[in-house]
């Protein structure tokens, strides 16, 4: 974790600089290598949905090289790109948001988490219970409001807790905030985290509480993650270690189980972009790590394309406003951290290669070109800040930025 400043780069201290990571949630841009032994052959989010909706409208995100990193309808390759541009190949195990992430900060998985396609077995339910005083019903594998919809009154008449999953390694349990307390039911989740470790080391405990009453039942804002430790360095800890501060937006501290960072979590992409905006008009120096969900979480789960659609070119309308705030020395990186292909009959994730585009006044535009992994990006915040750490990755500052 050494410092080791590079002195043929714009600024001779790293200090002074800034460096903001914006993750689409679940926005591939097309397949990966190995994405058929994921049973994902066919998936490309970005270009399937540009195809379904007869071209998106994407000026912005093209003018940085969008259309030159991949095949999308309505957004053609520019001749002069503003931004860099290229495509990340996923190395680790695994396709969800936990696994995303941590490659993104230098961490390779060599297996993926366990995930529980009929519900988790009886000794797990069993121990759960007995450390929380509660029954449980559901326990399969649900969308969270057909589970809600479906179990909440079972709920109110047992005091039982409703736990679920899906086809990401997760462990939900919802509650309703007027028959069980908020505080019980994130003791619940924290009796759940504890127990939940190998071969049941699932990557997220998340807390699901909800309101209402039968035919209008409401999930909150007061969701938490718990998600199990990273198990190893990542960028977060290179960039606590030499003092850089690191800011979260969105639910990137629950994806490092809060280690190295704290986020505002927000409660759609709107919220999200105005917290980044304030970072970019506010912070003197560091880092931002920012997560907006709901192209993954509102449609790309819901295979609700024209959903995804206006999510996607909502944000593309809000990029002018943050590259407006950056400042000689800032880097912007945009990426993914899977795919989630809406045009497709599943509603998981999908093991796909994501997109990277970087912009700033120091970045010369141009080809990227394919980089190995998403482990690269980490390994170039890092170099910007100074860092000799590159973690799996490989850093491309140098290709990156002019000199």
């Amino acid at each position: 974790m050494s410092a080791t400043p590079p002195t043929d780069m714009p600024h001779a201290d790293p200090a002074l600089r800034r460096a903001l990571l914006l993750v689409l949630d679940g926005v591939g841009c097309g397949e990966a290598p190995d994405t058929a032994a994921y049973g994902d052959t066919g998936s490309n989010t970005i270009g399937n949905i540009a195809r379904a909706v007869g071209g998106l409208t994407l000026p912005n995100l093209q003018r940085l090289g969008l259309g030159n990193a991949a095949d999308i309808a309505g957004v053609p390759p520019v001749a002069h790109p503003v931004g860099a541009y290229g495509v990340m190949v996923p190395r680790s195990a695994g396709k969800d948001s936990t696994t995303g992430h941590w490659e993104l900060a230098g961490l390779h998985l060599e297996r993926p988490f366990p995930t529980y396609p009929n519900g988790f077995p009886p000794a797990v339910i069993d121990a759960f219970v007995a450390a929380t005083g509660r029954p449980v019903v559901a326990n399969c594998v649900a969308s969270g409001t057909a589970v809600i919809a479906q179990f909440a009154e079972k709920q109110q008449q047992s005091g039982a807790w409703i736990v679920y999953t899906s086809a990401d390694s997760v462990f939900q349990i919802a509650a309703h905030e007027q028959w069980i307390p908020l505080d019980e039911l994130y003791r619940a989740c924290e009796v759940a985290r504890r127990q939940l470790v190998a071969p049941h080391d699932v990557s997220r405990v998340i807390a699901r509480p909800f309101v209402g009453a039968p035919g209008a039942w409401q999930r909150t804002a007061n969701r938490r993650d718990y998600s199990i430790q990273p198990p190893g360095v990542t960028l977060l800890d290179v960039l606590e270690a030499a003092g850089v501060p690191r800011t979260g937006v969105g639910k990137v501290d629950d994806l490092f189980a809060g280690r190295a960072i704290r986020s505002q979590h927000t409660t759609d992409n709107a919220e999200g972009l105005e917290a980044i905006r304030r970072w970019l008009d506010t912070a003197p120096r560091g880092f931002c790590f920012a997560n907006l969900v709901d192209f993954d979480q509102l449609f790309g789960h819901r295979n609700d394309v024209r959903g995804f659609q206006g999510a996607l070119e909502a944000f593309d309308r809000a990029l002018p406003s943050l590259l407006a705030s950056l400042r000689e020395d800032d880097l912007l990186f945009i990426t993914a951290d899977h795919g989630n292909d809406p045009t497709t009959p599943s509603t998981d994730h999908a093991r796909e290669c994501v997109p990277l585009l970087v912009a700033g006044a120091r970045v010369r535009g141009g080809p990227l070109g394919t980089r190995d992994t998403f482990a690269d990006l980490g390994a170039t915040v890092a170099d910007w800040f100074g860092q000799s750490w590159r973690g799996r990755g490989t850093s491309f500052l140098r290709q990156l930025v002019f000199t």
